[in-house]
């Protein structure tokens, strides 16, 4: 079968949009192909800075004939509507109508309109134009002179204004080749924005001539492209640089830091990649690593080495885009000057800075605005300090240091090298208060304050760290939720989904006890409304760590019971805030359904739960929420009903004993005890019994069931 081959080439695409821009490429043509019939074995992209290119291998040559009958007026219908459907299915006559019969009906005409199939050629030439036009590119421009008004004194014959082209960078040729292995392929003619279809390529631009490069298929493609100094393949220039840092790492006794988003990134920079190691003055190693690493990363994407202690090193490795004649020197050279200057400037960020104390940093905060509602960050400080000495208490952390921490842990925002390098906000703040013999703890605090930033970031783990942190992520909630600016859709700006996966996180990680709505200190209606996001939030992170997300509902649904505003004793019934204890009662009703008691007891409860729900049709809602006459269910009911009234007394306080003392797993047992008892009512008991007094009573016993339930989740939500 025949294989298609197409390439855009272009100016230099962003290495951030390559890896997207070749899935797009593959979706939207192998899309347009199949929505015409066309099918296909395989289909691969690839992306190299100048180009997109795309594979599709085993294509049908041409798509097949199509038979559709369309279905016309009943015979003997009006001349009007009988030459309306001739005209409509591109009939002459309506002796070319076909009759059809339907007993209902009566007989009617039917035109069978046959479009035959057309050539693949034909097909990818009517297609590619639209998906390069409309390509969905992050950013895109328009150039050259088409890109001119069409209405200027100046314009060409040729120009379009904003009618021409967009693409991410001037698009300077198409090649497009069609054809089985065993002949000569063709060009699939068609052009876009004055760049017509050809056969032919560039190799690499500074290494290759700038002579065109001919082509006639997949195979000869990747071999013309290797002999230009070309590698197509993006995970092919990564494993190239990989290999060779590694290498020449390794040959000076060193080892290469891992960086896989650097990496990826470089692999999309160039297209035929020369590894190289460069020098920097050892006497820059005095500034952190992180910073030295994120200047070197930063400017000039190079990578930086250790030894085999795990410290940093005054080498680094860089990658070129040529084979220069000289071997790389001078190109090393030129990123040794840029690197040097770099780091004599974060050299003198780093001394300039730890003159000043923290403290004196943080007065600056009055003038940085965190939100025109929230106030300056200033404000935001007060608030993060009073609210971790309060979580201190709660986590085991010392009231001062917490509150110490929580005053000084944005004071670097201020700094210059938090200035230059927004990335190392909290990390210089650490070193900032070392060096001014801040206490270790306080100066962790500062820069642990703003984790976990995502699912593989570390999680606080010191007391003081987590009283900080969690300070930080609520007073944020709290504040944008207060002034009603939460997520909505795929919008977040605020990244508040992160920051309540990351309170979750802290909690879960740290077995902490904490009730979240104390903490909100929020309006009932809004503390109710941030407490369901958290819910939300807690379901996706069980979710991902493979608990069900419905079990989270039937333990959310519980209502907790706390002491009245008056202190009168009085029980007032609100929303479950424990996170800890939420997810070890799902954890515990999960290992519960995965038993054949549970899912059994499950099973009675949603047959209780229906006979409930249609009774209290007829009898009213809450009909039969009283206790069951216990001296009836001696004198006149059932043995089983006698057994389940029994069963179900002392499992329930059983249950409850194991939920006051925290241990969900027993109250689970508990529960799962009724099964038996359950079964044998349900196969021997006559719940509407025509005796009016005992079908209200057995309605009351299985409401009385219903509700024992709720004594580890609401059942009514478990799905499945």
């Amino acid at each position: 079968m025949p294989d298609l081959l197409l390439e855009l080439l272009s100016e230099e695409i962003p290495a951030r949009m390559q890896r997207k821009a070749a899935d797009d490429l593959r979706r939207l043509v192998t899309e347009g192909l199949v929505a015409t019939g066309l099918t296909y074995e395989g289909a691969r992209a690839f992306a190299t800075p100048r180009r997109l290119a795309l594979s599709v291998h085993g294509l049908m040559a041409r798509s097949a004939d199509t038979r559709e009958e369309r279905k016309g007026p009943r015979v003997g219908a009006p001349d009007k509507a009988i030459e309306g459907f001739l005209r409509a299915a591109g009939l002459a006559s309506i002796d070319d109508a076909e009759v059809q019969s339907d007993p209902k009906k009566g007989d009617f005409y039917v035109a069978a309109i046959t479009k035959p199939g057309r050539a693949a050629e034909e097909i990818v030439a009517e297609i590619a134009p639209g998906v390069i036009r409309d390509f969905p590119w992050p950013k895109s421009m328009r150039w050259g002179a088409r890109s001119a008004p069409a209405d200027s004194p100046f314009a060409e014959g040729s120009a379009e204004g904003t009618a021409s082209l967009r693409w991410v960078r001037p698009l300077r040729s198409i090649l497009c080749t069609f054809g089985p292995e065993t002949e000569e392929p063709i060009v699939v003619p068609f052009e876009v924005g004055g760049v017509t279809a050809g056969n032919t390529t560039e190799g690499h631009r500074f290494q290759a001539g700038g002579e065109p490069i001919a082509v006639r298929r997949f195979d000869d493609y990747v071999a013309s492209l290797e002999a230009a100094k070309i590698v197509l393949d993006a995970e092919r220039r990564k494993a190239i640089i990989e290999t060779e840092a590694k290498n020449l790492a390794f040959a000076q006794g060193l080892e290469v830091v891992d960086d896989p988003g650097l990496l990826d990134e470089v692999a999309g920079l160039v297209e035929w990649p020369v590894v190289l190691v460069g020098a920097f003055d050892s006497d820059f190693l005095d500034i952190p690593d992180e910073v030295i690493r994120l200047t070197i990363r930063q400017n000039q994407k190079c990578f930086v080495l250790k030894d085999s202690s795990g410290a940093l090193t005054n080498r680094f490795i860089l990658v070129a885009n040529i084979e220069a004649s000289d071997g790389g020197k001078a190109i090393v050279a030129g990123n040794e000057r840029v690197i040097a200057a770099r780091l004599a400037d974060a050299r003198f960020f780093w001394e300039q800075d730890r003159k000043v104390p923290l403290e004196a940093w943080g007065a600056k905060l009055d003038s940085v605005t965190f939100h025109e509602k929230l106030g300056s960050q200033a404000e935001r400080v007060e608030r993060v300090a009073h609210l971790a000495r309060e979580l201190a208490l709660l986590v085991g952390a010392d009231p001062d240091a917490a509150e110490k921490a929580a005053r000084l842990a944005k004071a670097d925002l201020t700094t210059a090298m938090v200035g230059e390098f927004p990335e190392l906000q909290g990390v210089m703040g650490r070193y900032y208060a070392l060096a001014q013999d801040e206490a270790p703890e306080i100066a962790d605090a500062i820069r642990d304050h703003y984790r976990p930033q995502g699912p593989g970031d570390a999680v606080p783990s010191e007391p003081v760290s987590i009283a900080v942190a969690l300070a930080d992520k609520l007073d944020t909630l709290v504040g944008f939720w207060a002034i009603d600016e939460k997520p909505t859709g795929s919008k977040d700006p605020y990244a508040l989904r992160r920051a309540a996966l990351g309170v979750i996180r802290i909690v879960l990680t740290n077995d902490l006890r904490i009730a979240l709505s104390n903490a909100f200190a929020l309006k009932a209606d809004i503390a109710a409304d941030l407490l369901a996001f958290f819910a939300d939030r807690l379901k996706v992170h069980i979710r991902d760590e493979g608990a069900r997300h419905d079990l989270i509902d039937a333990v959310f649904a519980l209502p907790r019971e706390t002491g009245s505003a008056e202190g009168a004793g009085e029980k007032v019934k609100e929303a479950q805030d424990d996170l800890l204890m939420i997810v070890r009662r799902v954890e515990a009703l999960g290992n519960l359904l995965d038993t054949d008691d549970g899912q059994n007891l499950l099973t009675g409860f949603r047959r209780a739960a229906n006979i409930l729900r249609d009774e209290e049709k007829k009898d009213g809602e809450g009909a039969f929420a009283d206790p069951p006459d216990h001296h009836l269910i001696e004198e006149r009911g059932a043995p089983e009903e006698r057994a389940l009234f029994h069963v179900m007394q002392a499992a329930e306080g059983h249950a409850r004993e194991h939920v006051a003392k925290e241990d969900f797993e027993g109250a689970m047992r508990a529960l799962a005890e009724l099964r038996p008892a359950v079964d044998a009512f349900f196969d021997h008991v006559t719940v509407n019994a025509d005796d009016p007094e005992l079908r209200r009573n057995r309605l009351k016993l299985l409401n009385m069931l219903r509700q024992a339930t709720l004594t580890v989740a609401d059942f009514s939500r478990i799905g499945g």
